[in-house]
Order: structure tokens, then sequence, then C-alpha cells
């Protein structure tokens, strides 16, 4: 009994160990590799602020390892979590899946849009700046009368102010806008004053008497930090020193001011009067632009450094954290009275910054239009927007999609304020090369009026002035945006010399 009992267990033991070595054999578990990924949808279209779901399918689906990763190429534009895209901002991104297992990945293009609404033309309104006997600026004596119209278009026929306008009288053309608002220093030279245009009178809204630094008309520069801080800058006055006021928008209160700590060049005497003051949004910087010059008895066209220099100033502080010399021979455009008339500073989308400026060669000043890339303090030296420039280069304005519209000037027209020899151009912003405007197939004739900004951009069109030789009014022409078009606009009576115009928020 003891030997079967003995027997029994032994083969009951072999029997279990059989088993164990067949399941061995035969069963044993493998790893089984990815080899691809796919996303569902691969294209996506949302509204800001929804989100839409994406899905990955790994291959082969018994795959050991399935787990992935999702990422964005730009999280201002689209966010992605465990596959949830979330729309942040106009734009297109790419949402991209990666598996853990052999970093196989796939994509899906992301473009998102906005629901804005459309925009309301009829809370605003234009105001034409027109000047009697000759066109005004850099201070001309002639009357300027601001006309105040609804519209530009073709139907509002011919403008005319007789009987109508405003008249500046102490206040100067050379002024700074902003939504329903003008802010300037008046021809008293005493205070700083903001006011309106309105039923054909100039009221005064708020007024500032100067504090310790004073300025003079038309001779400073500025920009604006936000809608409420206006930063006010110019040189002293033997123009040795660079003052600033930093200035509450809606009661005109002062908030600091003080000098900055620019020296004059060695080997010159003096500094720019107004220079060229910028606010660029992305990393909270100031840049102003100036240069030095030699002034002896006879200031105009006295000897200027080759080489403009570039001043960035912490806007908190004011504080001069860099100072820089540009790459190229040049100087600003505008810098006599620090874009108060024309614009010469632009941005584009990716945050680069653009400033008109040009350079003698012979007798001609030739236009050039600079650069300082995103994220950069320095001038690009390889960088020249405004190629076989025929003249200088008056004023630049973003228009979106790497375009610009420019106002030049063909120097072998004239170089006289009154000179026929300025026209209109689109650069494009990649190439450097511009494309002149025209009407009907046909080139605009050359425009009279140098110190002038004859030209707004409003609800993705650019309206700009031309006063030619053979016509006996100023026309207004229409650029639209989208489609590279020009109709033409309204006329202003040739008696008047048409200067300036702006868009103004209605109250």
């Amino acid at each position: 009994m003891k030997k079967f009992k003995f027997a029994l267990l032994a083969f009951m033991t072999a029997l279990i160990s059989f088993a164990f070595t067949a399941c061995s054999d035969d069963d044993e578990v493998k790893d089984v590799p990815v080899t691809a990924v796919t996303v569902s949808p691969t294209t996506l279209a949302l509204k800001t602020g929804t989100t839409g779901t994406l899905t990955a399918t790994v291959a082969p689906e018994n795959a050991t390892v399935t787990t992935v990763s999702w990422t964005s190429s730009d999280d201002k534009i689209a966010t992605v979590d465990k596959g949830v895209v979330t729309a942040v901002a106009e734009g297109t991104a790419t949402i991209t899946v990666k598996t853990d297992d052999g970093a196989f990945t796939a994509t899906c293009a992301v473009t998102v849009s906005s629901d804005a609404p459309a925009f309301d033309e009829s809370k605003y309104h234009f105001d034409l700046f027109l000047t009697v006997g000759k066109h005004g600026g850099m201070s001309s004596k002639n009357t300027t009368i601001v006309h105040s119209i609804n519209k530009l278009t073709a139907d509002a026929g011919t403008i005319t102010v007789k009987r109508e306008g405003a008249e500046l009288e102490e206040y100067s053309m050379e002024t700074i806008s902003k939504g329903k608002y003008y802010y300037q220093i008046p021809s008293t030279n005493d205070r700083f004053v903001k006011y309106q245009i309105k039923d054909n009178k100039v009221v005064t809204v708020a007024e500032r008497p100067f504090k310790t630094n004073t300025y003079k008309v038309r001779s400073y520069t500025h920009a604006w930090i936000d809608d409420n801080t206006l930063v006010i800058m110019s040189t002293n006055g033997d123009k040795t020193k660079v003052l600033w006021t930093k200035l509450k928008a809606d009661d005109m209160s002062i908030i600091a001011e003080g000098e900055l700590s620019i020296t004059v060049p060695k080997g010159y005497n003096t500094l720019s009067t107004s220079g060229i003051l910028t606010y660029r949004e992305a990393d909270n910087k100031l840049f102003y632009f100036y240069y030095g010059k030699i002034v002896s008895t006879t200031p105009v066209g006295a000897p200027n450094e080759p080489k403009f220099r570039t001043a960035v100033i912490d806007p908190a502080t004011m504080e001069v954290e860099q100072s820089l010399v540009s790459p190229v021979n040049s100087e600003m455009a505008g810098s006599a009275y620090g874009e108060l008339m024309q614009d010469c500073v632009m941005y584009d989308e990716a945050g680069n910054l653009y400033l008109a400026a040009f350079t003698e060669e012979g007798d001609m000043e030739k236009g050039m239009l600079l650069r300082i890339n995103a994220g950069k303090f320095e001038f690009d030296a390889s960088y020249n927007g405004y190629k076989d420039a025929d003249g200088k280069l008056m004023t630049v304005q973003y228009l979106g999609n790497n375009k610009a519209l420019a106002y030049g000037r063909h120097d072998a027209s004239g170089t006289k304020i009154d000179s026929y020899s300025h026209y209109y151009s689109i650069i494009d912003l990649t190439t450097g090369e511009k494309t002149r405007l025209g009407y009907n197939g046909k080139e605009l004739a050359y425009s009279g009026g140098r110190f002038s900004q004859r030209s707004v951009l409003f609800n993705e069109k650019a309206y700009f002035g031309v006063n030619t030789e053979a016509d006996a009014n100023a026309i207004i022409y229409i650029y639209d945006t989208k489609t590279g078009t020009v109709e033409k606009g309204a006329e202003v009576a040739g008696e008047f010399y048409f200067d300036m115009i702006r868009v103004v928020e209605n109250d």
C-alpha cells in the first residue's frame, strides 16, 4: 500500500512538472511593439473659447504600450490636454500626437477664428485738416481748419469748409490723436491740452500747466504705454538733454517727469530736437531714436551724425537699459516733429518693429525701411524693406499680411513742400518691392504736400488723399486691404490745401 501511494505521488509530481514545462514552452508572453499612430480628425476648425476632441489610434490594436503624449505648435493659438483642444486666439496651430513606444507621430491642423461682431463704422467720423494759402505744418502761419465728416466715399461729393469747420487758432495741426480726443502742446508753450473738435468748435476737455519740464509746440515726440498713460519726450532748451513727462490721459495730470541718461555724442554740440519714441508692447520697452547734431549759425542743413542712435528704456523707471548705434548710415524720417503729423513707425503681427528712414546719396534723400526683429534690440543690418528708392520715404502704415502703405517722394521731380513729386505705394515687406497705387489701370499722378498724413487705416481700408497738378480738387481714394483694389472717393474743394486725415470716435 505504501508503495502504491508513493508511486501515485511520483506520478502526480511528474504530471504537474510536465504541465508547467508545456505552458512555459508554448504560452510565453511577448511584447508587441507599436508600428504607427493616426489622429482623427486631421483638420479642426474652432471658434475662440471653444474646444474640440482629437482621437489617437495606435497600431497594432494589441500593442503592448498604447500611451501617447500631445503637444501644440503654438499655445497662444490652441492648447491641447489628453486630446482635448482649446481654441485661444485667431490663427493656426498644429497639434501633434506622439507614441511613447517608438515615437511615432501624427498631426492635426487647427484653425481658430473668432465670431467678432461686425464693425460699426457709424461710431466714428473723419476729421480733415485743411489749410488756407499753402500746405501747413512745420511752423506754417497759415490758418488750419478742421472739418468733420461721417464718410469719405464718392457719394459724399465735394467737401468744402466755407462757413464750416473749426479753426485751430492757438492749437497746432501737429497733434496726437487717440479715441475721441486730441492731445498736444499749444503755441503758448505753457501746458498740456486735451481737446475735441465738436460742432465746428475746438472744445477743451482738460489741460495741465507744465511742472518742471517745459516743451514747445510741435517739437516733441510721444508714445502710449496703455490707453491712459501718455509719455511726452523732447530735448531741453539748448538741446543737450532729453526730457520726459508721463501723463494720465483722462485728466492730463502729471504722473512723473525727469531726464533720460543720454548725453550729446562726442564731436557734436546738440541732440535732435524731438527724435522718435515708440512703445513695444511685446516686451514692455520704449525705443527712442535720436542723433547728435552740430548747430552753427545756419542750423538748416547742419551736419548730423551719420548713424542715428537707439535708447532702449524701461517705461516703469524711465532708465536707459541699452544704447545702440544704427548699423547703416541713416536718419529717421519725421524726426523734427516726432510723428505728430506722419506715421514713421509700425509693427507687424510677429512683433517686428519698422522705422522709416533715409540716407543722403548724392542729391537724393534715399528712403529706407529699417527693421528691428521681434525680441531683438538692434536693427537688422541685412534688411531694407524699401528697395530701389527714388527719393525720401515719408510715412509707413502696416496693412496686414506683410504689406504696408508708404508715402514716398520722387526726388528728381522736386523736394519742396509743395512739389508735385509725392506718391503712395504698397510695399511687400518680405521682398522690399513696392507697387505704386493707381486707379482705373493708370498710376495716380504725383501729389503735392510733404509734411502730410493724408492717409488713415479704417475698417480694413486705407483712405488716402492726392492733390495733383492737373486736378482742381484733392481726391480721396480708398484702398481695400483684402482685395487690393482702389476706388475713387470724395473730393476736397481746391481752394483749400488738404493736409491730414484722422479717424475719431464719436461721443
